[in-house]
């Protein structure tokens, strides 16, 4: 004759039988969560010039984005369509133009998309204020957007700020000092390093001791200087 259970045991029977099964249900219930889907939005970002501005005045937009990234088109009631042009690795800069609109914030959003066919999307915003005080544009020029090891680019900044000079790893020494020859104006002769990959760098410009424009450089390694 089998033995009853005494009641200690009973519960402890019991608890055993109740622990296996939620393992089961809990096991069955993990089996039919799906994977995780892959992150589709590319991190990305964008910077204005100035928070602030007022109708007419240009604005000056910074992305950054993975490498890659192509199609960067700009949406924005208050702003002028954009031509996005390379300011370095995963750097794309544009000048636009405020719309005669009304005072108020606006919504500034990029978009694109990456090498991988991840979406790439940043927002930023700008207040419009008519009258508001124009902001100081500083404009950094090259006198071309291409070179070869040995070639010689002149420079030109346009600033209110006091000294300018330029910076990029496609330039010899990497750092080229302006001379003050306008009003406003600085000036001075970069070289292309000489160790230079082929591939697009940004030169970006520094006045009154922090930066203030960026334009893109296309360098190729060897070849014949134009000079």
């Amino acid at each position: 004759m089998r033995k009853a259970l005494t009641a200690p045991a009973a519960a402890l029977v019991a608890a055993l039988t109740l622990g296996a099964s939620a393992v089961g249900s809990t096991a069955a219930f993990a089996a039919g969560i799906p994977a995780p889907a892959q992150e589709r939005t590319a991190p990305a970002g964008v910077r204005l010039s100035t928070g602030t501005a007022g109708p007419g005045d240009e604005v000056r937009l910074t992305v950054t984005a993975p490498r890659g990234t192509t199609g960067l088109a700009l949406f924005s009631q208050a702003l002028d369509s954009a031509a996005f042009r390379p300011a370095g690795p995963g750097a794309w800069t544009a000048l636009v133009k405020v719309k005669d609109v009304r005072d108020g914030a606006y919504s500034v959003t990029v978009t694109g998309t990456a090498g991988d066919g991840r979406a790439v999307s940043a927002s930023a915003q700008l207040d419009v204020r008519a009258g508001a005080p124009r902001p100081a544009t500083d404009r950094l020029r090259l006198s071309t957007g291409f070179g070869r090891p040995g070639d010689r680019v002149t420079v030109t900044v346009s600033t209110d700020r006091n000294g300018a000079y330029v910076s990029s790893g496609a330039f010899a020494g990497g750092r080229v000092d302006l001379t003050r020859t306008g009003t406003r104006t600085w000036t001075g002769t970069a070289v292309v390093a000489k160790d230079v990959r082929t591939g697009s760098y940004g030169v970006d410009a520094f006045t009154g001791g922090r930066k203030s424009d960026t334009v893109g450089f296309a360098a190729e390694a060897g070849g014949t200087p134009r000079r």
